[in-house]
């Protein structure tokens, strides 16, 4: 299924969690590093405006639908996708990790909430190896010599697993940056998966995500950040709706 048009079109390309389990375990048995993406609405509002974001997604391996949108406009192209979010997928990847006994790196956050997320992940998977744990400066570059340094990190500690929670676009481009220089570490992109984990952010409760209403209780919790990145997704879902029907 595809989304958008011309440079910024993003394929999603693995449709079910099972599909994405099988190539992860495929990558680990290889010795291959991977990057996974968590398409979003967000991200299609920045992809046609920013082309550095865009080709950093392009050099994504694998892609999976991140929110209710996604899923809608795919069926009304006629396709199936499971709904994936990143958060979603912290615990269930750390405990492959740990069946397969690939070391884990966590980057991105703050210390405190890297700190509380190995302290959960070790309780919750606890034959988990937590080999690195990195929270970036303030105005970090995905492409710049930090980066650089923590792909040389990430290589000394042996990781095979890299969750990274910088946010779009900057955990997209430090994958695709990351990807050629720690070849053998699969990067996924989770967001604030890891500030869940510990407690830092709260995220919505079970019904309003069942009822797909996870963005109001981010809109309420922080108006002034996400009130503007919602009008802007849903400025995009007509003309996004009307290029999911003609795929169909």
């Amino acid at each position: 299924m595809k989304y958008g048009k011309g440079r910024s079109a993003v394929e999603v390309n693995i449709p079910t969690r099972n599909a994405l389990f099988q190539a992860i375990r495929a990558k680990f048995t290889q010795g291959h590093g991977f990057a996974l993406a968590t398409l979003n609405l967000d991200h299609l509002t920045k992809l046609p405006v920013d082309d550095t974001f865009a080709e950093a997604y392009h050099a994504q391996d694998l892609v999976v639908a991140d929110g209710r949108p996604i899923i809608w406009l795919a069926q009304l192209a006629g396709r199936e996708l499971e709904l994936m979010p990143g958060s979603d997928l912290v615990l269930p990847l750390t405990e492959l990790a740990a069946e397969m006994d690939m070391p884990v790196a966590l980057v991105g956050s703050s210390d405190a909430a890297l700190a509380g997320a190995k302290a959960t992940l070790e309780a919750r998977a606890p034959n988990v190896n937590i080999v690195l744990t990195h929270a970036p400066a303030y105005g970090f570059d995905p492409s710049g010599s930090a980066a650089s340094e923590i792909c040389e990190m990430l290589n000394a500690s042996g990781a095979r697993l890299c969750f990274i929670a910088l946010g779009a676009p900057k955990q997209e481009l430090f994958a695709a940056f990351a990807r050629s220089r720690s070849p053998a570490v699969g990067f996924a992109s989770i967001g604030a998966g890891l500030d869940f984990l510990s407690g830092h952010q709260v995220r919505a409760p079970k019904i309003m995500r069942a009822f797909a209403l996870e963005w109001l209780w981010r809109a309420l919790q922080s108006p002034k950040r996400m009130v503007p990145r919602y009008a802007k997704c849903f400025a995009i879902l007509p003309g996004l709706a009307f290029d999911a029907w003609r795929q169909r």
